[in-house]
């Protein structure tokens, strides 16, 4: 089973601010670490690297460093074919534009649970589960 994360989880792994949110970050990302099980997509990478230097006021080197940790993980780069299918998701489920490519980017990759916290915990996009990380105690295998 593999499991696409969002951007919120991995700037709040990078907090300076130890917080509930901040420890479950880093526990649900040690684990698909350790299981080889994460995907992330360009638009990922983008939007933490953009927050990361502009919000969280990391250097650019220091966000970069964060980034090259994800060099292992699965990496969807969406084409044409991807940008259409958001579009229909978004008018389909009155998604935001990007929430849209997110679900899209993790169906593509034939994930089953999309780790965030901007969608509605337990909503389905086929065999798509979204899931809080931060409504859930623990991050074994909730599907």
């Amino acid at each position: 089973m593999i499991e696409f994360v969002d951007t919120n989880v991995i700037l709040y792994s990078c907090a300076a601010d130890v917080t509930p949110k901040h420890d479950l970050s880093v526990e649900l990302l040690a684990r698909l670490f350790a299981e080889r099980t994460g995907v992330l997509s360009v638009q990922v990478l983008m939007e933490f690297y953009s927050n990361a230097t502009r919000k969280f006021r990391m250097t650019s080197q220091e966000a970069e460093a964060v980034l090259d940790d994800y060099a292992d993980w699965q990496l969807h780069r969406p084409d044409y074919s991807s940008v259409i299918g958001a579009i229909h998701l978004q008018r389909r489920h009155k998604l935001s534009w990007f929430d849209a490519m997110i679900v899209n980017s993790a169906l593509e990759t034939g994930c089953s649970v999309l780790w965030t916290e901007d969608l509605n915990d337990g909503q389905r996009f086929g065999d798509l589960v979204i899931r809080n990380p931060y409504k859930h105690d623990k991050h074994a295998r909730i599907v």
